[in-house]
């Protein structure tokens, strides 16, 4: 069996117990657990065994990750100039309602200036209209095989 040490304090143990102490997780000895709530008993492990589930917790994570985009509409530019049009308003009204400058509302007006998200928000809740759509990515990393060759850090490696 493996003995580790407890978390409080610090004696080496066989058997310890996952315990929650003044809210933090913590391995602890039989004596220290009863400072606080205990959860269950830590599995121990063989160094292999370890081994072998850390390798697959990295695979996973690796595989596939979603990451979450805000993005502006397309033709964004047009839609704020024409809803903008509709309201009646001209430029320098609507950027003082805005608080931001008449030069800065045209260039976002004619396409040559992206507007940030937090001003896009404010464009959108002024205007009635969405700007801003929200986009799952996938990012998906291609597994390598050994026979692609080798790089730089295989002779770094090998080197060491």
């Amino acid at each position: 069996m493996i003995r580790i040490n407890c978390d409080l304090c610090g004696k080496v143990e066989g058997s310890l117990n996952r315990a929650v102490i003044e809210g933090v997780e913590l391995n602890v000895c039989p004596e220290c657990s009863r400072f606080g709530k205990v959860l269950a008993p830590v599995k121990r492990y063989t160094p292999k065994e370890q081994h072998k589930l850390i390798q697959k917790q990295l695979i996973r994570k690796q595989e596939e990750k979603e990451e979450k985009i805000e993005l502006l509409v397309e033709g964004y530019a047009d839609l704020i100039k024409k809803r903008r049009e509709a309201m009646g308003m001209t430029q320098k009204e609507f950027a003082g309602k805005l608080n931001e400058k008449e030069s800065f509302i045209h260039k976002i007006e004619t396409g040559i200036l992206e507007p940030p998200l937090n001003i896009a928000r404010k464009l959108e809740k002024l205007l009635g209209v969405k700007l801003i759509e929200e986009h799952l990515e996938k990012h998906v990393l291609a597994k390598r095989s050994k026979e692609e060759g080798f790089t730089l850090g295989d002779f770094i490696k090998i080197r060491k």
